[in-house]
């Protein structure tokens, strides 16, 4: 038996794709807008190249850490990861 909600419930694991693309999307926009690398956001923030790709591709979610650590870097409030407007909070 899944012990997880998310094993065994379409619509919620459609609903965290769509969490994790809107996110990692929104930090992808910022990074870009701010001018950051990739390489220089990771070395930054210590969140690894490859997880970030992962995440800017909605591929992999992040630790509710990172998320702190990558707004710090980046000069955003947290909650700026989760709007789909152009403002970055």
């Amino acid at each position: 038996m899944p012990t997880r909600p998310s094993q065994n419930d379409p619509a919620r694991v459609e609903a965290w794709a769509a969490y994790r693309a809107l996110v990692g999307g929104r930090i992808r926009e910022i990074r870009k807008r701010r001018g950051f690398t990739q390489e220089r956001l990771a070395l930054e923030s210590g969140v690894t190249r490859n997880v970030l790709i992962q995440v800017e591709q909605g591929k992999r979610g992040l630790l509710y850490e990172r998320l702190f650590d990558l707004a710090n870097v980046l000069e955003v409030s947290v909650p700026a990861f989760f709007e789909s407007s152009e403002e970055d909070g």
